[in-house]
């Protein structure tokens, strides 16, 4: 697996691991992208608060900010660090299937002598 997919898929599940930032990007991904402010008025987070999580979302890769008009930033969803991180969990996926098959079987020989 390259490093790179691997620090991908790191800053994914960091980002992820704040219910607040899974709460603003289920926010965007259902209604479309947004600025800070919209944000702040659908979640009970302040504007502040939601700014901070949304730099982290940009540094993940997991949103984009977008310049709108009156120099309003709106952010959206941007969905191709979730899929590396999805491809980097099916590679682990599939390594202990392979483990587990495996031992299954050896167990299967155990119990058959």
């Amino acid at each position: 697996m390259p490093r790179d997919t691997e620090a991908v898929a790191e800053q994914v599940f960091a980002a992820l691991a704040d219910p607040t930032r899974r709460a603003i990007l289920a926010e965007l991904a259902s209604a479309g992208p947004a600025t800070a402010t919209e944000l702040a008025d659908r979640l009970p987070i302040t504007r502040q608060a939601i700014a901070k999580h949304l730099a982290l979302l940009t540094d993940a890769g997991l949103v984009t900010a977008e310049p709108g008009e009156r120099r309003r930033v709106r952010y959206q969803v941007h969905s191709a660090p979730m899929r590396v991180a999805q491809q980097f969990l099916a590679v682990l996926a599939r390594d202990w299937d392979t483990s587990l098959d495996a031992l299954s079987g050896h167990l299967d020989e155990k119990e058959q002598q």
